[in-house]
């Protein structure tokens, strides 16, 4: 059985970490570089790293930023924030990427997956899904949380997975930097219905929360933000409770 992975999320604005509740009311959360060394001696399986405004504000990740984090670590670094075309994705791997997430530009123009997957390789297409519950379904919303697409969550990560996506990287909306556990209904529902690793993300607070989503949900990763970057927890400290409670992990 593969380990669960535990992947730390860097979001990134005007070159700084940063953290919401819900996708607002963002706050500094430090510097990314020293975040992301950080992280990689903690024994980090991954590295997620956001440009949370760039689809919003139409422009592209900052190059610069991510080949400096990348010259920094040696876990797996993923990245993604305002790639709307194949050359955003080869820019980002030539930059240090070993994944490239895609948001918005996938639901606007979803042909986008299979050119980038043909290309480069599934592994390396990660599909981000950032969803809502409105009524009793579950919304994908793009531009950073701003746009309602009107598209079903999960009709969207199947049609992903169909289209060549490697990874599924799902957002709670509303679990978002609430701390109150991960969305494990939705969560659970992706699993269920892709054939490819999903990450769950949104709402984590401790190892407890890590070993709901990886039991109940049976999520591949579990992604958070909040608890690592204001010293709520460590990674070391949730990898060897879930470790005690059976759970594969790396140590």
């Amino acid at each position: 059985m593969l380990a669960k992975r535990i992947i730390p999320c860097l979001d990134i604005k005007n070159n700084e970490v940063v953290k919401g509740i819900n996708f607002e009311d963002l706050r500094s959360a430090g510097d990314p570089v020293e975040l992301a060394k950080k992280y990689d001696a903690e024994l980090a399986d991954e590295l997620m790293f956001l440009d949370i405004t760039a689809s919003h504000e139409k422009r592209k990740t900052i190059l610069e930023l991510v080949n400096k984090i990348s010259e920094n670590i040696f876990i797996p670094f993923s990245v993604g924030g305002g790639v709307s075309e194949i050359e955003d994705i080869r820019d980002l791997l030539n930059s240090g990427a070993d994944k490239v997430s895609i948001n918005t530009a996938a639901v606007l123009k979803p042909d986008l997956i299979d050119a980038a997957a043909k290309k480069f390789g599934s592994s390396t297409i990660v599909i981000a899904i950032d969803a809502k519950k409105i009524g009793d379904k579950y919304i994908v919303f793009t531009h950073g949380g701003r746009k309602n697409s009107g598209i079903d969550a999960i009709d969207w990560a199947k049609e992903a997975y169909n289209r060549g996506a490697g990874e599924i990287l799902l957002t709670s909306m509303d679990r978002d930097g609430t701390k109150n556990g991960y969305e494990i209904e939705l969560t659970s529902s992706v699993v269920k219905s892709v054939k490819i690793p999903v990450i769950a993300s949104g709402g984590a607070n401790d190892a407890k929360d890590m070993e709901e989503v990886f039991v109940k949900a049976d999520a591949s990763a579990a992604l958070a933000a909040s608890i690592f970057h204001y010293e709520n927890s460590g990674i070391i400290p949730i990898k060897k409770y879930l470790k005690n409670k059976g759970i594969n992990v790396r140590l």
